[in-house]
């Protein structure tokens, strides 16, 4: 276990990465753009352990700090919206993400954010910029698995920042082995306002928007399969949401 795996889970490590990151994003993430939030009364009264938030990506960086900065000030007792961001002075640090280990180690700055509580997965369909194939490591299911045994985590079922890409299968074992609480959660407007890292800007004076669904009713007797397309479904990433997206496209040309 590298330094970066064990300091992680040290409460101070984490706050002060919290801080130094917070201090550093705020300003783009709710001043030079709009963050509109929605949907924070769902995260009210859930327990410390076995929440999974669910979501669709569309930075590698950017949505985890923005979902940092939600949850420390719902911690605050802020219900939708950040206000001052006097609340990374103690933040939500019961918390890890699921990410890439080829991203994560990809610079110096992610190897940094990794001490915010990454739970580093070797991808199973891609490596290196090449398609590949193989099965889901074992050792990355038990890490996630620990991982909620304790805290909430943050996954993307999608593993990709390419919208409308298929869920992976994997998602729908960890629910079905773990039964958490899952907190589906729509995001958008952040592939507009950021590179695709998440850390330089785009288009400044975007909306960034991040809604909340309620906890996400699930029988986890149904096979993994069966469960990711209703997660793809809940996150708005499934066929039904992008054949509504292209009619939208094509009604506004036509107007």
């Amino acid at each position: 276990m590298g330094i970066s795996e064990k300091l992680k889970h040290f409460h101070f490590v984490r706050t002060c990465v919290y801080a130094i990151v917070g201090v550093i994003t705020y300003p783009g993430i709710r001043l030079i753009n709009t963050l509109k939030i929605e949907g924070t009364e769902h995260l009210k009264n859930l327990p410390k352990n076995n929440v999974l938030i669910v979501s669709n990506h569309q930075t590698y960086f950017a949505d985890v700090i923005t979902f940092i900065h939600i949850l420390s000030a719902v911690k605050w007792r802020k219900n939708n919206r950040l206000g001052l961001p006097y609340y990374l002075l103690n933040p939500f640090t019961n918390l890890y993400f699921v990410a890439a280990e080829e991203t994560m180690k990809g610079s110096l700055i992610s190897r940094f954010f990794m001490l915010a509580g990454a739970l580093t997965i070797k991808r199973t369909w891609r490596a290196e910029g090449k398609e590949i194939s193989r099965g889901l490591d074992h050792n990355d299911t038990i890490k996630i698995n620990k991982a909620l045994h304790t805290s909430w985590v943050i996954t993307f079922p999608q593993g990709t920042t390419k919208p409308f890409a298929p869920g992976r299968k994997g998602t729908g074992y960890i629910i079905k082995n773990n039964q958490p609480i899952v907190i589906p959660v729509v995001i958008n407007g952040f592939w507009r306002a950021f590179n695709k890292k998440g850390l330089n800007f785009k288009k400044k004076n975007s909306i960034l928007s991040v809604r909340f669904k309620a906890p996400l009713q699930i029988d986890y007797s149904k096979p993994a399969e069966e469960i990711v397309e209703d997660i793809m479904n809940a996150i708005e990433q499934s066929k039904t949401f992008m054949l509504k997206g292209r009619h939208h496209i094509i009604t506004d040309v036509e107007k």
